[in-house]
């Protein structure tokens, strides 16, 4: 039987960041572009735990015996109470683009409130694994930055032009795709997962 991942997203970003870090554990790592017809779930948990659960599940189900994954990250801003957080991908509104978010989040830092903040902040990862409408594992990851006050880079996605890692001067956007995959929130995750999937994989595939 070829092992097959459906990534649980239409995020081609996403995908491809999953595919080079899991290609080497399986035959074939596909995403819902393949269901193009099919909708996505209502994200109504409060924290990336919960929404990561209600993506992979409903994709499970839809998908009987593939063996699904599905992430939820997100921001957080010391500086702005942990937001956008879960929100982080309609933080401008439900059909914002990346850049909206970016602008929206620059302008919050703009507010008098905001001129002297820490400008601290964290993504964070949580990658839910799931078969048949069951939630087989769970993993997170982290990473500690800052946010920039001017966009830089035009390489990743969502807010990487401006998260600066913690021990870098470079934006996610200016670092290339093998060094954010070395360190960022979701490689740490699929870390995570990697590592147990080498002792259960064959079991997956029955």
């Amino acid at each position: 039987m070829p092992r097959t991942l459906l990534v649980a997203t239409h995020n081609a970003h996403k995908t491809k960041e999953i595919r080079d870090i899991l290609s080497d554990l399986f035959d074939e790592i596909i995403d819902l572009s393949r269901f193009s017809d099919r909708p996505a779930p209502e994200e109504t948990g409060s924290n990336f735990a919960e929404n990561s659960a209600i993506k992979a599940l409903d994709a499970s189900r839809h998908a009987p015996d593939a063996l699904v994954l599905a992430d939820d990250s997100g921001l957080e801003v010391d500086a702005l109470n942990g937001d956008p957080g879960v929100h982080s991908a309609r933080y401008a509104g439900e059909h914002a683009s990346d850049a909206d978010n970016r602008r929206k989040l620059l302008m919050a830092f703009g507010q008098p409130e905001h001129a002297d903040s820490p400008r601290t902040a964290r993504f964070w990862c949580v990658i839910t694994l799931a078969k048949n409408g069951k939630v087989i594992a769970r993993f997170d990851g982290s990473i500690e930055g800052t946010i920039a006050t001017t966009e830089t880079g035009d390489g990743g996605f969502g807010y990487d032009s401006l998260f600066i890692p913690q021990g870098y001067h470079q934006s996610f956007g200016e670092l290339s795709a093998v060094q954010k995959n070395s360190m960022s929130h979701r490689a740490r995750a699929l870390e995570k997962l990697s590592a147990w999937l080498v002792d259960g994989m064959d079991e997956l595939f029955l």
